[in-house]
Order: C-alpha cells, then sequence, then structure tokens
C-alpha cells in the first residue's frame, strides 16, 4: 500500500504520519517511510536526534544513481540523463520492492528502529540556501517520483509518505501515486480549504482521500469538520500527553499512547487496506503516461532534447507479478511484471498546476 499524509502547513500531518508508520511497525508490517516535505521533520518525529535527520542521505543528491538503476535494459531509454521525474518503466526497467534490498536503498534508505522493529527510512533532502533562487521544490522531489513510478508493492506493505504542504503536489503526478491520501485538518476554516482543493484537483483521477481531523477538542469542532468534509470525514484525534512527551524528545513505550488514538490509527489502517481491492494497475499506469506526456510537451523535451514521448511502452502495465505454475514469480527481464496489457487510453485532462521540472 502507498499512503500519503497531506495538509497545510502546522496541521500535523507529519505527527501524524509518524504514529502511523510506528503504528504499523508495531504490527510488524513492512515499512518504507518517506520525508517528501520542504520541512524535514519526519525522522526528529520518528525518534532520530536533529544530527542523525540531518545526517540522513538525500535522495535528490543520488538522482543519477536511482536513473541509471531504474533505466536497467529499458531500450526506449537512451540514457540516465533522458530521464525525468515522470519517466514510466517498460519492458526491461528494474523496479522496486518494499522488502528487497537493492542499490537505492543502500543508497537513499537508513533503518530506524520504532519498539524493537526496523523502519526504513528515506529523505528527499531539505531545501538549502544554495538552492534559493536556482531551483524549485518539485526538483528535490523529482526522485520520489520516480521511486514510485517503479515501485512494486504488495497486501500488507505499506510505503509512508509524509508530503510538502498544500497544494503543491499538483504540480507533478505524485498525487496519483497512491492507494489511500490522509488529509490531516484542523477543526477551522483554513483547516478545511486545503481539503477542497485537494479533493476538486483529486475527483477526476480517482484519488481515495479521507479526512482526519486534528487536534479536536469537543462536540463542536467534530460537527464542524462532518458538516464540511461529509462522508470523507474518517477519524477525529484529540490531545496526546505521550504525543507532547515525545515532541519533548522524552517518548515512552509506543503501547503507552492513549487508547483512543490507538484506535484511530488502527481505522486508518483498516480504510487503507479496504482500498486495496479497488487497486487498478491499468488506470495506474495510464495516470503515468498521462502525467509525463503532460511533462514532457510542457518543459521535458526541451531540457533533455529528446522526445520523451518514445519512452513509453505500449505493452507495459506496472503491476504484481502472476505466480508461475509451482507458485513462483513470473518476472520478466530486470524485474518486469508478467502482467502486461496493449493500449491504454488517454485520461481526462482538469485543469491542474503547470507541470514543474525537476
Amino acid at each position: 500500500m502507498k499512503i500519503a499524509f497531506v495538509g497545510k502547513g502546522g496541521s500535523g500531518k507529519t505527527t501524524l504520519s509518524s504514529l502511523f508508520i510506528r503504528h504499523l511497525a508495531a504490527n510488524e508490517a513492512p515499512v518504507v517511510a518517506v520525508d517528501a516535505d520542504i520541512n524535514q521533520h519526519l525522522g526528529t518525529a520518528l525518534g532520530l536526534t536533529e544530527d542523525e535527520a540531518a545526517a540522513l542521505p538525500a535522495m535528490g543528491a543520488h538522482l543519477p544513481l536511482i536513473k541509471e538503476y531504474l533505466r536497467g535494459s529499458n531500450p526506449r531509454i537512451a540514457s540516465a540523463e533522458t530521464m525525468i521525474k515522470t519517466t514510466p518503466p517498460g519492458s526491461g526497467s528494474r523496479l522496486l520492492r518494499v522488502g528487497e534490498d537493492n542499490p537505492v536503498y543502500a543508497a537513499c534508505a537508513r533503518p530506524v528502529e520504532l519498539d524493537g522493529e526496523i523502519v526504513r527510512l528515506m529523505a528527499t533532502g531539505p531545501f538549502t540556501e544554495a538552492d534559493l533562487g536556482v531551483a524549485c521544490y518539485h526538483s528535490k522531489v523529482g526522485a520520489v517520483e520516480l521511486c514510485l513510478n517503479h515501485l512494486v508493492d504488495g497486501p500488507d506493505e505499506y510505503v509512508v509518505v509524509d508530503m510538502t504542504a498544500g497544494s503543491d503536489s499538483f504540480a507533478s503526478g505524485m498525487f496519483t501515486r497512491f492507494d489511500m491520501t490522509f488529509l490531516v485538518a484542523e477543526p477551522t476554516l483554513k483547516g478545511v480549504s486545503v481539503y477542497r482543493q485537494y479533493k476538486e484537483y483529486a475527483r477526476d483521477f480517482g484519488v481515495a482521500l479521507r479526512v482526519v481531523g486534528n487536534k479536536v477538542q469537543g462536540a463542536d469542532d467534530i460537527d464542524f469538520l462532518r458538516a464540511e468534509v461529509g462522508e470523507d470525514l474518517l477519524v477525529t484525534v484529540g490531545h496526546s500527553d505521550w504525543v507532547r512527551a515525545m515532541e519533548k524528545g522524552r517518548p515512552a513505550a509506543f503501547d503507552l499512547l492513549e487508547a483512543g488514538n490507538r484506535l484511530a490509527l488502527q481505522a486508518l489502517q483498516d480504510a487503507a487496506e479496504d482500498s486495496y481491492a479497488d487497486r487498478d494497475w491499468v488506470r495506474y499506469t495510464e495516470q503515468m503516461v498521462h502525467f509525463h506526456l503532460r511533462n514532457a510537451e510542457s518543459w521535458g523535451n526541451a531540457k533533455t532534447g529528446a522526445d520523451l514521448s518514445a519512452q513509453i511502452d505500449p505493452g507495459f502495465v506496472l503491476g504484481e507479478p502472476r505466480s508461475g505454475p509451482a507458485g513462483g514469480p513470473m518476472d520478466g527481464p530486470a524485474g518486469e511484471p508478467a502482467g502486461v496489457q496493449e493500449g491504454l487510453s488517454p485520461l481526462p485532462q482538469p485543469p491542474l498546476p503547470a507541470p514543474q521540472p525537476a
């Protein structure tokens, strides 16, 4: 399952995503956690010191390695230099899996222990002073988008991404890369404004969106959120002494988290797992192709000097491998899933922010 946490700045999405990661780890689920926020705080929310979090390798710094590995032997991609953040996989591409060891994880992921369980943590890297005036943050998250485009995850496996605040993620196709998006909203008009924008953009792309009400203090707050977001409201979360202690650098054992908040986290996991039945690898691949063509036309062709539409393999559909006669996988060359279909159809094109270069 690919899970995104979004919301306006200060809504508590990083705190809630870190609690959800801890909850999954406590349930012994394989987890890859990704900090894709412009403000890199997921590492410290998971218990790292400031120095340890600052020492995490930046995915953006390893983008050439990521591209070269994912390109594999795909004949449609002439070089890693012609790959952009939306480049889709095809026959011969190398794919990522949650539990495997590969050069991308070796370079970009670090193990984090959470109450005796280990999760992998990856980070885009902070927006530094050197980037001011010469780069946009979308160049940072391009490595994340490439990895998500090449990731094959199965049931009971989780990739949890703490996204950048607000609606910035709509400047690329990354918002369609998730099985479930949890939007963290405070019970205020500003708190639900991002929800309305997200809902509007996501409507035509089949994005599963549920709202987590945060900083809720009573029935009036719950009634307000329910009136504003309707049936999209999944759970609400209030004050937590456990979280307050964690933010002071003195976290207790996770099993001491308040019972009500543990139930809320379980509701998130249940909602994510329920969405698994709706997973459509064909549509997922179509969306990948749709946004790649948009980015290629907008800036990619000019930047690379190549016709990036030629990178699309029309017979390839990303997906879980079929089982062979003996129950083993039937992957194609270089990890290509066997599940392919012909004739990807175009998707509708609702108004979105202009694609941004990576």
